[in-house]
């Protein structure tokens, strides 16, 4: 890299806008981080929708091999007492994913796109960016600060 390379220059949309100070960035950046956690805890939840609709759809394999071996009453209880049994009060897994979605996640990503909005002009991963500059050792294959504007795709 030389002095002039664009790669050795964080990208505009990276640096901090004038006037911000260190603990407004760190504020938006634990903003970022608490994001983050919450999108972990959003694939959690589909992930708990997924498999409390498999393990309903497998209690079809459990009824047909109770009434098969001779257990009618069991295959009965399990088809009137848990097959289609709400997760919670009134509510399937879609409905929980359907509510978190539009109630806690929406509100939770448009305070976080406020908040960038307001205080780093929408800029995302400040923090992050400048963590990098500072760790980076400048002019070394492999630590450019953004990738090279070239017609190699690698």
């Amino acid at each position: 890299m030389t002095d002039n390379d664009p790669a050795d220059t964080p990208a505009p949309l990276h640096l901090r806008p004038a006037g911000v100070s260190d603990d407004a960035v760190a504020a938006v950046g634990r903003m970022n981080e608490a994001v983050e956690m919450i999108e972990r805890a959003r694939g959690h939840l589909y992930t708990f929708h997924q498999l409390t609709g498999y393990a309903d759809e497998l209690l079809d394999d459990v009824v047909d091999g109770l009434r098969r071996t001779g257990h009618p009453e069991l295959a009965d209880r399990v088809t009137d007492e848990l097959i289609g049994l709400n997760v919670v009060a009134g509510r399937w897994t879609f409905q929980v994913v359907e509510e978190y979605d539009d109630g806690y996640y929406r509100t939770f990503r448009d305070l976080d796109r406020a908040v960038r909005d307001e205080v780093v002009g929408g800029r995302r991963h400040v923090m992050e960016a400048e963590a990098k500059e500072s760790r980076r050792t400048r002019g070394r294959p492999g630590h450019a600060a953004r990738p090279r504007e070239t017609d190699d795709p690698r």
